[in-house]
């Protein structure tokens, strides 16, 4: 992990991007440093490896995972997270209870949603999304892979790069993406959406359109999943989920977030082709919309 990341992903941020990836050892450390955030940094290597029912070892081997040199280096960076996080957010960030009225639920909601975004954007590798998005503008088609509820994003992302003239298409059926997929060469780029990175039918399509050449773009939450392995370039999302938010809402958010920058890159790398696109779509469709200026009777 590089300097400019660390500097601007928090660690829990990226501990929880990378727990799947770490042995169970390791994973109980993370957990100590995701769910005690504010007092992490005051504990000893010893405190932290007894915290977790760990060894000293075992707390190295998650810092080196982490990016950092070792625990004096983990400490530091905790405690200067922790002197700009406050105190009332860290509260409402917490967890859904069964026990709460609806104003604390939509007070939490809207506080996880808006952190997704704010978490996400913090972290995205700008030189990678650049790769990306010239990847993009240069190709002949993409072919965009998610099911479940990454589908819902890559049907948005297809119908964006659809309006501004760019050959797209957005599969959830598995026999039509790999079918798809199947007909892709050099020119094309496949991108697969899966918050896990480990949902088989977006990974299967995957791997066939990288089989015939196509250059493979991975979103994903969790930086060393396996769809990772196939891609050749990967962006990352910042999301959680919670105990009433397994249906992956905020982790959709994250995504969109995500998609929404590569298609303004795109947008801003083929401007000409953009304006003259947009323009044509919007007058297609501008009659179907009621007038707001019909007299009342």
């Amino acid at each position: 992990m590089t300097e400019r990341k660390r500097g601007t992903a928090e660690t829990v941020v990226r501990a929880r991007g990378l727990l799947p990836s770490l042995s169970p050892a390791e994973q109980r450390v993370a957990r100590v440093i995701i769910e005690e955030a504010a007092t992490a940094s005051r504990l000893t290597i010893t405190d932290l490896a007894e915290r977790a029912g760990s060894s000293e070892t075992t707390v190295i081997r998650f810092c080196r995972a982490m990016g950092f040199a070792g625990y004096s280096e983990l400490r530091l960076t905790l405690a200067a997270e922790s002197g700009r996080r406050d105190d009332t957010t860290e509260a409402i960030g917490s967890d859904i209870s069964p026990g709460d009225d609806l104003a604390e639920v939509v007070k939490k909601i809207a506080f996880a949603d808006a952190r997704a975004v704010e978490e996400t954007a913090s972290q995205i590798d700008i030189a990678v999304l650049g790769q990306v998005v010239e990847l993009l503008a240069e190709a002949r088609r993409v072919d965009i892979y998610g099911v479940g509820a990454s589908a819902f994003v890559a049907t948005d992302f297809q119908h964006k790069l659809h309006r501004i003239g760019r050959v797209a298409f957005a599969w959830s059926d598995t026999h039509v993406a790999m079918s798809s997929a199947a007909l892709l060469d050099e020119r094309d780029v496949a991108f697969g959406i899966s918050h896990t990175g480990t949902t088989s039918d977006t990974i299967d399509a995957f791997t066939e359109a990288k089989r015939h050449g196509a250059r493979t773009v991975a979103l994903t939450n969790f930086p060393r999943s396996p769809i990772t392995t196939l891609a050749d370039l990967v962006l990352t999302t910042a999301a959680r989920e919670t105990t009433y938010r397994s249906g992956a809402m905020s982790s959709r958010l994250a995504q969109l977030t995500v998609i929404d920058c590569v298609f303004v890159g795109v947008a801003q790398r083929t401007y000409q082709q953009t304006r003259t696109a947009l323009d044509a779509t919007y007058a297609a469709v501008r009659d179907r919309r009621i007038s707001t200026d019909r007299r009342r009777t």
